[in-house]
C-alpha cells in the first residue's frame, strides 16, 4: 500500500513518447513496456535486473493532451477532495479536475510558485 504524502508515481506525457522512451532506455538502462491505451500504446518504463515499473513515458493525447512535457510526480492523498480544497485555500490551482486511473483518483495541480504536480487518493482510500 501507498503511504500518504511519499511520491506514489512519476509519469513524462510529451509528443514523442516512443522517441523519449528510447533516449531513457539508452540513458538509464530502463526497459520498455508497452501499455495499450486503445489506438496507440504509452510506457511503462522498468528498472533495468528488477522487473518493476519505476515510471511512465506517456503520450500528450486524449486525456493527457493538457498536461505540460514535465516529469509529473504523483504525491499519495486519504482525500483528494480535502486536498484540492486546502491548495485552493491557500493559492493553488487545480489544473486538471479529478479522475479516474490505476483504481484511484488524481488531479493535477499548480502550487502558488508555479509549480506542477499530481495528487493521487488510492483505490484503498476510496473506501
Amino acid at each position: 500500500m501507498m503511504k500518504h504524502g511519499t511520491v506514489g508515481w512519476m509519469d513524462l506525457t510529451v509528443s514523442d513518447a516512443q522517441g523519449v522512451r528510447d533516449f531513457y532506455e539508452a540513458v538509464v538502462g530502463w526497459k520498455p513496456e508497452p501499455v495499450d491505451m486503445g489506438e496507440y500504446s504509452d510506457f511503462n518504463m522498468v528498472a533495468s535486473g528488477t522487473g518493476s515499473p519505476v515510471a511512465g513515458v506517456c503520450h500528450s493525447r486524449g486525456s493527457n493532451a493538457e498536461l505540460p512535457p514535465v516529469w509529473m510526480v504523483y504525491i499519495v492523498v486519504p482525500d483528494i477532495e480535502a486536498s484540492i480544497g486546502r491548495c485552493t485555500d491557500l493559492g493553488g490551482e487545480v489544473l486538471v479536475e479529478p479522475r479516474g486511473a490505476g483504481g484511484g483518483r488524481y488531479c493535477v495541480i499548480k502550487d502558488p510558485a508555479g509549480a506542477v504536480c499530481a495528487l493521487f487518493e488510492t483505490p484503498s482510500d476510496q473506501e
